[in-house]
């Protein structure tokens, strides 16, 4: 199955224009006229689903807070925007729940999983409670073991195996078979990958039946060229770029 027209997917909002993972990222998205959006998200210390992409705040914010042995209140009185441009200076890590308040009708959230399964049952509460559709909140994550767990009490919702690829000594890591059986073992709906993957790979997901998706594409070339082997979306900061490059 090959979609006609790739979904366009705003990485961590539109993340070139705003400061990733953050509300304006993600409004700023909808305004672009993406098809969806992107966002990592890990749980703090008191069960919150907060929206960051690594581990520890070094990146976004001026003090160095680790995610999981923070609270809620002391991960939100960080600001996050200033180090993008002081326009957004104030913005604060959003929770899941504000995150899904921005989707709109007919558009879709990816959720990438940044820690273990232990998110698993807040992530189901915090989908049952936002109102949106199952067709509307996909998953997506590198370890196995969540995809599956998903799976298992969300099987209405799709939820994709992200993969990247690693070269040594000429030899591609994870290998064609690796994948396929991941997919397999998980139950998974799909594939997300780098935008590397060889083309005998993501046709091999294709032909298998599965949907191949791919990060994160800035280069309309690029872009093009993953159109025509099939890909069902395209995750980009640059959403609106993008969509008018294609």
């Amino acid at each position: 199955m090959h979609a006609a027209e790739p979904l366009i997917v705003a990485h961590r909002g539109a993340s070139f224009d705003a400061p990733e993972n953050t509300l304006p990222a993600f409004k700023l998205a909808w305004e672009m006229g993406a098809d969806a959006v992107e966002g990592d998200f890990l749980l703090s210390k008191d069960g919150h689903i907060v929206c960051v992409h690594d581990k520890k705040t070094k990146k976004v914010a001026d003090q160095n807070l680790e995610v999981v042995t923070s609270t809620l209140k002391e991960l939100q009185a960080l600001d996050v925007g200033s180090r993008k441009d002081d326009k957004f200076r104030g913005t604060r890590i959003p929770t899941l729940p504000e995150v899904f308040a921005t989707v709109p009708k007919g558009k879709k959230i990816f959720v990438e999983v940044k820690c273990g399964p232990e998110i698993i049952p807040a992530l189901t509460r915090e989908i049952d409670r936002s109102g949106l559709t199952h067709d509307q909140v996909v998953l997506i994550c590198f370890n196995a073991e969540v995809i599956r767990k998903f799976k298992k009490v969300k099987p209405k919702h799709k939820a994709y195996w992200l993969c990247s690829f690693r070269k040594k000594k000429g030899v591609l890591t994870p290998d064609l078979k690796t994948i396929m059986d991941t997919l397999k073992s998980t139950g998974a709906d799909g594939l997300d990958s780098h935008f590397s993957i060889p083309e005998e790979f993501s046709q091999a997901v294709l032909d298998a039946g599965y949907e191949w998706h791919a990060w994160t594409v800035n280069d309309p070339e690029k872009a093009k060229e993953l159109v025509q082997r099939g890909v069902h979306s395209i995750t980009t900061d640059r959403p609106g770029f993008l969509r008018d490059a294609l």
